[in-house]
């Protein structure tokens, strides 16, 4: 195994524990800012995902790795979709924790 494929192991394990967290989030509360934090971590997963499929060389066509390809923008926009998500989500998922603190 080479040095990027345990890399992308190690970071599988923060990122499952996100999609972890937002499954129980969305499933004891089923609101929506738990269905953007759960979507969030999903597109997290499909980038670490697309890592390890690169560090393994699997679906070498999709050009992993390489500028102006499928798989770069598979991951960018994972990636952008990803974090925009899970960080809306959990903003407002705090303020509404907030606002029932209050009360």
């Amino acid at each position: 195994m080479n040095d990027t494929a345990l890399k992308v192991f190690v970071a599988m394990i923060p990122v499952c524990a996100l999609l972890a967290g937002s499954a129980v989030i969305w499933l004891r509360r089923k609101s929506m800012s738990a269905l953007f934090q759960f979507v969030g971590a999903c597109g997290l997963v499909i980038v670490v995902i697309s890592h390890v499929f690169e560090a393994l060389r699997l679906f070498s066509w999709m050009g992993w790795g390489s500028k102006h390809s499928v798989g770069h923008y598979l991951d960018l926009f994972c990636a952008i979709l990803g974090f925009t998500l899970f960080s809306f989500g959990y903003l407002i998922h705090a303020v509404n924790m907030r606002i029932e603190n209050k009360k």
